[in-house]
């Protein structure tokens, strides 16, 4: 489980994502479309100037583990921490959401629309390309949806969990964790993901599921001056 615990992202741009990702050697980014994220060879003294050639003056990026100084040209817009958590319960011995709908690209937009009054994390256009998203509809609108993005041997990130406020309280999205969670176990691997300290009802629901608390580290929103 070490492996899990530090730059994951890394690993996951550098090796089973990397047709998704855009960079160098020392710096690598998801792709424009997808969610913001950049992560460092060496996390712990970030090559920023690495990155800059691949990002636009203003764009915000998410990074983790890194809480040195900015160095100039650069600055910090936020700073926050995140837990990373495990699953570690049983099996989840049925599908809890066999009516949930698989999301493609041509509800992009629609999944887009609901992350951004939502804010579950960074998400972009393309997002749901990263792995299986499923969801929730009344009529024609998109309700709830969660899906994966973070792949990196055994490890498959759950993520972009999010109920529109009309719909909350239904257990929606908990369904779908529970479904992605399922799927990923069948496949051998180890479900994981991210939620932000600030979260507190977040991370009880998702210790009551069989998450567990596996790491902190901090989180930064940076962006290039000009």
């Amino acid at each position: 489980m070490n492996e899990l615990k530090e730059n994951i992202l890394w690993r996951a741009l550098a090796g089973a994502q990397q047709g998704f990702a855009t960079g160098g050697a020392e710096a690598l980014r998801y792709a424009p479309g997808f969610p913001p994220l950049v992560a460092f060879a060496d996390y712990a003294r970030p090559n920023l100037g690495a990155i800059e050639p691949f990002c636009e003056p203003g764009e915000h990026l998410y990074c983790a583990g890194w809480s040195g100084a900015s160095p100039v040209g650069w600055q910090v817009e936020a700073e926050t921490s995140m837990f990373r958590m495990v699953w570690a319960g049983p099996m989840p011995a049925v599908d809890e959401a066999p009516d949930a709908v698989q999301l493609g690209g041509e509800y992009a937009d629609q999944a887009l629309e609901l992350g951004t009054l939502t804010r579950p994390g960074p998400l972009g256009r393309r997002t749901v390309e990263l792995g299986d998203y499923f969801g929730y509809f009344d009529g024609s609108r998109l309700v709830a949806i969660a899906g994966e993005r973070l792949f990196t041997g055994a490890f498959r990130e759950i993520s972009g969990v999010c109920t529109h406020p009309d719909f909350q309280g239904r257990g929606l999205a908990r369904r779908l964790m529970l479904k992605l969670v399922r799927r990923q176990l069948l496949r051998r691997e180890q479900p994981f993901l991210h939620v932000m300290r600030d979260n507190v009802n977040a991370r009880r629901l998702y210790q009551g599921m069989g998450f567990e608390v596996l790491t902190e580290s901090v989180v930064r929103v940076i962006a290039r001056c000009g």
